[in-house]
């Protein structure tokens, strides 16, 4: 990675979560805000951003232009239709190789994985290009589990994978405050 106030590469991948969904929808939301202001305020900051998250929709232009100053690209990983995120697991291995391939061309200087599928893909393309990683799972599987029990839909697998991302990636960013914890400064 370049030195303090250098313009950096970023690549974030959300594999879900676009920053151009239409907001309030089935898994449209949070998640979706949060990375549309955090790659905003990494261009105002001096960066050149890209978002990687998955084609739902055949009617988007490759790469998508936003008025923040980021581009979206949608990963052809899966079928090209609104799909539930607890389905999506079964195509991460398309989204990290269209990742690795991308990144042969356009070498981020650090990918940032939103929610724990974004970091199974994000890994298998970042680890063979030797690209730090970033990690913010948004939710983690064994809180989910806790809290919905049997209504908890994400795949079986999920709890064991997000303990291998965490392991796996350079850095892990928590979006909450320490107050939320029970931390004090």
């Amino acid at each position: 990675m370049t030195g303090t106030g250098a313009r950096l590469k970023i690549a974030m991948i959300s594999e879900h979560a676009s920053p151009m969904a239409h907001l309030g929808g089935v898994d449209a939301g949070g998640q979706n805000v949060h990375v549309a202001e955090l790659s905003a305020a990494l261009v105002r900051r001096g960066h050149d951003v890209v978002v990687y998250t998955r084609l739902d929709d055949f009617f988007f232009p490759e790469p998508a232009a936003t008025e923040k100053g980021y581009a979206v690209v949608h990963v052809p990983a899966g079928p090209a239709r609104t799909l539930p995120k607890d389905e999506l697991l079964q195509f991460m291995g398309e989204f990290g190789d269209f990742l690795h391939r991308q990144w042969t061309g356009w070498r981020p200087d650090v990918a940032h994985a939103h929610f724990w599928m974004s970091g199974l893909a994000t890994q298998a393309a970042a680890v063979p290009h030797r690209i730090p990683t970033v990690q913010t799972f948004h939710a983690l599987g064994a809180v989910k589990r806790l809290h919905q029990g049997p209504d908890d839909t994400s795949p079986d697998q999920r709890i064991r994978l997000e303990t291998v991302i965490a392991r796996d990636t350079t850095w892990i960013a928590a979006t909450c405050s320490g107050s939320i914890l029970g931390w004090r400064s």
